[in-house]
């Protein structure tokens, strides 16, 4: 009985001693994800923002995305501008892709018209009219971004040019005044690649970026 005792005593010591070491919190179990160079073929599920400095939760390590010749120009960007941060910049990039989009595809120019420059305003706006004198109605979505990653950066005295390679999937659908579909698919999600260019002032601090140029991926 005594041995049992014992052993009991000793089983409860070491029992006590595992739970004071693992159960002990060492103050990195919520590291800031470090910044990498996107995989070309890797999916990064979208993250929506309402602007591109707004309060964002941590994002997964996968999220902070840039291609690998884009890296010296990010690089040179955050040593100009430490405030500058790639998965929220990201995050905003993508808000700002669907809701230029379905603006655009809506006919809306005045709600796309503040978070773009007068050439891209420009294109548009001839685009939605030449839509509107032929009668037709676009009925698109974007179902999802595969992929947001930074595809190069430069940076200009104090301008800053980021490109943003997106990979979607859009449903589109091609309407005339009578309402019949002459083009496109809802049932059908069309792949798009898309370089979108954004442009920013970091000597100021008006925080959003401006879209200043618009390319398909060959």
């Amino acid at each position: 009985m005594t041995v049992i005792v014992i052993l009991a005593l000793v089983a409860l010591f070491i029992g006590l001693r595992l739970y004071s070491v693992l159960g002990e919190r060492t103050g990195h179990e919520q590291q800031q994800p470090i910044l990498k160079p996107a995989d070309p073929d890797a999916r990064v599920e979208p993250r929506v923002s309402t602007q591109a400095n707004a309060p964002q939760p941590a994002a997964d390590a996968g999220d902070l995305a840039f291609l690998p010749m884009a890296g010296p120009g990010v690089r040179a960007l955050l040593a100009a501008d430490p405030a500058f941060d790639v998965a929220r910049f990201l995050e905003g990039a993508q808000s700002a892709y669907r809701m230029i989009l379905e603006a655009f595809w809506k006919g809306d120019l005045d709600a796309l018209r503040p978070h773009v420059d007068d050439n891209v305003y420009e294109t548009f706006s001839s685009s939605v009219a030449q839509r509107v004198k032929e009668g037709l109605i676009v009925d698109n979505r974007v179902v999802a971004i595969e992929q947001a990653a930074i595809s190069t950066a430069t940076l200009e005295n104090t301008i800053a040019f980021l490109t943003v390679r997106f990979e979607a999937d859009v449903a589109a659908i091609t309407r005339n005044q009578e309402g019949e579909v002459v083009a496109g698919s809802m049932s059908d999600a069309v792949q798009t690649r898309d370089l979108w260019t954004f442009r920013r002032d970091i000597s100021t601090r008006d925080p959003n970026w401006l879209l200043v140029e618009t390319d398909e991926e060959e």
